[in-house]
């Protein structure tokens, strides 16, 4: 009888120790036929962590919009991306692909009716390319620019540095850098605040 308690003792200690050490996953990492398979597996993996990173950092500048228009400073919305239908579902309904986008990401007007438009680009490198703004929406902005509107690219390095860089400077990076890219160091007359949860990007913009 005791020889069957010491038994049940032990299955039941192995059993807190189980509980106790939380069990390791094996993750069977894939498996690439040669190295260019590989480096398009990392392409793509970098590819959708850009995105997520880009899509919040322009759920930041929306909320940032929406306390601009609740105190009268300024009504900034984000341009949508332009679909194309290509299959009606009937009742409304139809499936659609996104088209190249060729519009600013943001545009509105400041209180005293001034336009207002700009690109936002993220990046988690310590420089960015003035090639992530494409030659459409480099046009579009060039033709807002002519026209009086107050243009900027509003850039984030790692959500830690938030930087409104005039589009004429961004425009002539080249003529005034030396070379289509700029760093934090580059730029730190244009840096704008981030509260955590909200950027001041029109800080000196709407006196």
């Amino acid at each position: 009888m005791r020889k069957i308690t010491d038994e049940r003792n032990q299955i039941l200690a192995y059993k807190q120790m189980e509980l106790r050490e939380p069990k390791k996953r094996v993750i069977n990492a894939p498996s690439f036929r040669d190295r260019d398979e590989q480096a398009k597996y990392r392409h793509s993996i970098a590819g959708r962590t850009n995105k997520t990173n880009g899509k919040a950092f322009e759920e930041i500048i929306e909320r940032s919009c929406a306390r601009y228009a609740e105190a009268g400073i300024a009504e900034i919305e984000k341009t949508p991306e332009p679909m194309r239908p290509i299959q009606s579902l009937g009742s409304g309904r139809f499936i659609a692909c996104f088209e190249k986008k060729a519009q600013p990401d943001f545009k509105g007007s400041l209180s005293g009716g001034i336009t207002v438009a700009f690109e936002a680009k993220f990046t988690d490198s310590d420089r960015i390319k003035q090639t992530v703004v494409t030659d459409d929406q480099a046009k579009a902005l060039d033709r807002l620019h002519n026209m009086g509107a107050r243009c900027f690219v509003l850039v984030s390095f790692a959500f830690y540095e938030f930087y409104r860089i005039p589009w004429a400077v961004w425009r002539d990076m080249k003529c005034l850098y030396g070379r289509k890219y700029v760093t934090p160091g580059d730029i730190e007359e244009y840096a704008v605040k981030f509260n955590g949860f909200e950027i001041n990007f029109l800080d000196g913009m709407t006196t």
